[in-house]
């Protein structure tokens, strides 16, 4: 049996592509600049719904969602998070 390469093969590649088509946070609703480098806190992801720890579908394009880096990481694995939506940045 093949080895998998996990998150770093064409399919994950074209998945995420598709997810960042619309590049606005599901998670607070602002806009993500996508020329922004991966390390950044505001920079592209790519956050499944329902977590694979939870049983999510990896490549499943229902359960991708465009999101800032800093808010995936604050969301985790829980799939009760409710995040705090605020009318501006200040």
């Amino acid at each position: 049996m093949p080895r998998s390469k996990g998150r770093a093969g064409r399919p994950w590649r074209r998945a995420r592509k598709r997810a960042l088509e619309i590049p606005i946070c599901w998670i607070c609703g602002g806009e993500i600049n996508l020329a922004l480098p991966p390390n950044h806190r505001l920079a592209a992801t790519v956050d499944h719904f329902v977590p694979l720890s939870k049983g999510g579908a990896e490549l499943d394009p229902a359960n991708l969602r465009p999101a800032h880096r800093a808010c995936n990481s604050s969301r985790g694995n829980r799939t009760d998070y409710v995040p705090e939506r605020r009318s501006r940045r200040w």
